[in-house]
């Protein structure tokens, strides 16, 4: 028994003994990984520094940063292990480095996915830190974009982390892609209302409001002649194309639109509905060859007005006299035009 506690102790003294003797050599490890560290932060700083001024330049350089941080820090890993473990040699930790390497590419699959798809949306430049982008049913301006995730910030104060191999793999409207951008609106008037006044109030409006942009110029087409209005589309630029801006110029314009639309006479009307019934003709509800919302105008002498309560009158003897019905309603219509 005793020889066994002296064999386990000889054992354990050994090794506190070969950490005594790699104790310098582990602090000095250690010394040169922070120093390494330090510097690939030091780098990744300068390189986005560098391109900080210039906006297509930005993704560029947070690839370029990333990757120099990632270089350094693993040279300084490399370095570091040589110094612990002096018969450790280069071929060895490459060979180390592709046997792991499968490894954590099978259990670590949807991180790497993550990470080359956020390198490619960095390198293609499909949106940058600043743009305001709407993905599904997310959209605000993007606050972050790291190798996992993208982060954009919603104009309701919401963060909303994204993974990067959706982005890459989906649709994304980016609505400050470019310096300018169109807004459009569709106004309703009535169907008996001037369309070329109409129009002409509404250059008006976009011609006089300030902020507006003049070239390309603003324009009023008629798009639709819908159920109770013809509506005409109210199309004009503005830039920066932001949210806020947006907002603002389609409220100045489309009050302005309303107050001047209506003090010159032009009807926005409700939906309304129109009820024809089938004995209408001119002596109840004026020419029809000047109304004629759904009648055709015909080539025959204009019929007389009928009498609704005779035809009801004459419906319900249909039902009751058998065959003698259509002599009965012929009676109920000679005397009614009489």
């Amino acid at each position: 028994m005793n020889a066994e506690i002296s064999t386990a102790w000889g054992r354990v003294q050994a090794m506190i003994d070969g950490f005594v003797v790699l104790l310098p050599s582990i602090v000095l490890a250690l010394i040169l990984f922070t120093v390494f560290y330090l510097v690939a932060k030091g780098v990744r700083k300068f390189v986005r520094r560098l391109t900080r001024r210039h906006r297509n330049a930005r993704n560029l350089g947070l690839v370029l940063g990333r990757l120099a941080q990632g270089i350094i820090i693993l040279v300084g890993l490399f370095l570091s292990l040589t110094i612990v473990i002096p018969s450790l040699k280069v071929g060895d930790i490459v060979q180390l480095l592709g046997i792991s390497g499968v490894a954590i590419g099978f259990a670590f699959r949807d991180i790497l996915q993550n990470f080359l798809a956020g390198i490619l949306i960095l390198l293609n430049e499909a949106f940058n830190i600043g743009d305001q982008i709407v993905f599904k049913s997310f959209e605000g301006t993007v606050e972050n974009i790291e190798t996992r995730a993208t982060t954009i910030r919603t104009y309701d104060g919401r963060r909303i982390v994204i993974p990067n191999s959706e982005l890459f793999t989906n649709s994304v409207t980016v609505n400050t892609a470019f310096e300018n951008r169109r807004i459009q609106y569709d106004v309703g008037i009535g169907y008996g209302d001037d369309i070329e006044l109409a129009k002409q109030l509404i250059l008006e409006v976009l011609h006089e409001t300030e902020g507006i942009l003049q070239k390309p110029a603003p324009d009023a087409i008629v798009v639709d002649l819908g159920d109770s209005t013809v509506k005409i589309r109210a199309r004009w630029w503005v830039e920066p194309p932001t949210r806020a801006e947006v907002l603002d110029f389609r409220d100045k314009v489309l009050t302005r639109i309303k107050n001047k639309l209506t003090a010159n006479g032009i009807d926005l009307p409700f939906p309304t509905q129109q009820i024809l019934f089938h004995d209408q003709t001119e002596e109840t509800d004026g020419d029809r060859y000047k109304q004629r919302e759904g009648w055709p105008a015909g080539q025959n002498g204009v019929p007389r007005s009928k009498n609704l309560s005779s035809a009801l009158y004459g419906i319900l003897e249909m039902g009751s006299n058998g065959n003698s019905r259509e002599n009965n309603i012929n009676s109920h219509y000679r005397e009614s035009d009489r």
